[in-house]
């Protein structure tokens, strides 16, 4: 999907809002153990409830990874759906993958490829080398973590470097030199909204995947004030535990629509 395609996207639904498919086989309703794919069940009914106000969908690889080949074939069946019946929206391997350069190559043809994600999270830890193999593809997107969402984010990501300012920025400073904002975005916690000024100064335009909304204490007024690009809104705001596990009976489905409308009229007030 194309930076364009996006925009109209957000702009038809008045709405950033991502929907984390952090799904945990331990937590969805019971009933949906009688299905033959309980993990899909669930995954099919919530985007059905909540493709209207949400602009993209995440699912958390490793809550499928976990669950051996049935929790692939999960996910798989999840992005068929996705791509057959919604492929208006934005979707989005949170993968975290980055290693060396022929590796990074294997994990990028798996899921830009075989999944069809139109984006992948990526960790840029290892340099440039293991980051340029996710670029490239027609109309494919780079997700590169710059400032995570959790407590632990501080241990490096806040450290200043020995010429002055800290490590998030200098991530921020050099990858924006590996490709535009038609193809990478950034990850940026929304635990740490009161960041968002600075990363804006130094990325005005990249879209930024901001979670940490809801279970995890971030709001969306803060990230919409002090995160939206210059141009074309520039956000997308992930919510998962909060939308996902809103009710854990029969009606599961309709309370996180309930969930994803509240946080999108929330965005509409921005937009």
């Amino acid at each position: 999907m194309n930076r364009k395609a996006l925009v109209a996207q957000i702009r038809a639904k008045k709405s950033v809002l991502c929907v984390g498919l952090d799904t945990d086989p331990q937590k969805i309703p019971a009933h949906l153990h009688n299905e033959a794919d309980p993990v899909f069940a669930f995954n099919k009914a919530i985007i059905d409830e909540t493709h209207s106000y949400a602009v993209a969908y995440k699912p958390n690889l490793a809550f499928y990874e976990s669950e051996g080949l049935s929790g692939w074939r999960s996910l798989e069946r999840t992005m068929d759906y996705l791509n057959e019946k919604y492929p208006e929206v934005f979707t989005i391997a949170d993968a975290k993958r980055g290693d060396i350069g022929n590796t990074s190559q294997r994990y990028a043809k798996a899921f830009y490829e075989s999944f069809n994600f139109d984006s992948i999270t990526v960790a840029p830890y290892m340099g440039s080398d293991s980051v340029k193999p996710f670029l490239g593809y027609p109309e494919k997107w780079l997700i590169l973590l710059a400032l995570t969402s959790n407590p632990g984010g501080s241990d490096f990501q806040l450290k200043n470097l020995a010429h002055g300012g800290p490590l998030y920025q200098e991530v921020l400073n050099e990858s924006k030199k590996w490709a535009s904002d038609e193809e990478m975005m950034y990850v940026v916690g929304a635990t740490k909204a009161e960041f968002l000024r600075d990363i804006r100064r130094i990325v005005p335009n990249h879209f930024l995947l901001v979670p940490g909304v809801g279970a995890q204490g971030g709001t969306v007024d803060e990230v919409m004030e002090f995160g939206m690009a210059k141009e074309d809104a520039g956000l997308l705001i992930n919510s998962s535990r909060g939308i996902l596990y809103a009710d854990s009976g029969e009606a599961f489905a309709e309370a996180a629509a309930r969930e994803a409308r509240v946080l999108q009229e929330q965005m509409r007030k921005f937009l």
